[in-house]
C-alpha cells in the first residue's frame, strides 16, 4: 500500500524558503556537501553532489518514490519540471490550471477537486510506491486531513530568520510523531518521523 510522505529541506529555524521563494541555503546540501554524485532524470536534470551518508539516504528515499503531490506555487517555482517530474508523475492542487497546461508528453497532472482526490490520483499513479509531498501549503492540507504517513525533513546548517515556513498552518494540534529515524550528513541532518495516526 502506497504511504504518503512529506520531503522537505528545512532551515533549522523552520523555513523552507527565503521571501522571495529562494532556496539555495536550505538546498546547499544538494550541491555542496561531498563528492558522491547523483543524477536525476526527468525533463530537467541535474547532478547533485552529496556526502555518503547524504546520498544513501537520498537514494533509499527516492527509489521508494512512485508519484509526486504539490501546489501550484511549488510547480511555479520550478516551472513545472519540464513537463516531466524526476520522481514520476506529478500531480499540482491548484485551483486554475495554468495557461498552456497540460501538455502533450508531460506527465503532470492537475487537480482541483481538493486534497483527498489529489492524494488517491496520486497513489493510484504509484502503483504501491510512495507519494512524496512537495509544498509546505501542500504538506500541512496533507497533515490537516490526516491524510500523511510520514515526514523526511532535512534540517539545512543555516538560520534564514524568515520567509516560508513548513508548518505555519497546523489544525488539531498537537500533532504527535512517532520516534525519528536519524541520519547525520554534512552540513545537514536528515530525519524521518512516523506520523501517528488519531
Amino acid at each position: 500500500m502506497s504511504k504518503v510522505v512529506a520531503i522537505m529541506s528545512m532551515s533549522l529555524d523552520g523555513y523552507v524558503a527565503d521571501l522571495n521563494d529562494g532556496v539555495a541555503e536550505v538546498f546547499d546540501w544538494y550541491l555542496n556537501s561531498g563528492d558522491v554524485e547523483i543524477h536525476t532524470g526527468g525533463s530537467d536534470p541535474m547532478t547533485f553532489k552529496m556526502s555518503g551518508p547524504s546520498a544513501e539516504h537520498f537514494r533509499d528515499l527516492t527509489s521508494g518514490l512512485g508519484a509526486v503531490l504539490t501546489g501550484r506555487r511549488t510547480f511555479d517555482v520550478a516551472h513545472g519540471w519540464g513537463g516531466n517530474h524526476a520522481w514520476g508523475p506529478a500531480f499540482v492542487l491548484t485551483h486554475h490550471v495554468p495557461a498552456g497546461w497540460p501538455r502533450p508528453n508531460s506527465t503532470v497532472h492537475f487537480v482541483s477537486d481538493g486534497i483527498e482526490s489529489a492524494v488517491n490520483q496520486a497513489k493510484t499513479a504509484a502503483a504501491g510506491k510512495s507519494v512524496g509531498v512537495h509544498g509546505p501549503d501542500t504538506i500541512q492540507q496533507c497533515l490537516n486531513a490526516g491524510l500523511l504517513d510520514e515526514i523526511h525533513v532535512d534540517i539545512a546548517a543555516v538560520l534564514l530568520g524568515s520567509g516560508v515556513r513548513l508548518f505555519d498552518r497546523l489544525a488539531g494540534t498537537p500533532v504527535v510523531l512517532g520516534n525519528p529515524t536519524v541520519i547525520r550528513g554534512v552540513g545537514v541532518t536528515h530525519l524521518r518521523y512516523p506520523v501517528r495516526k488519531a
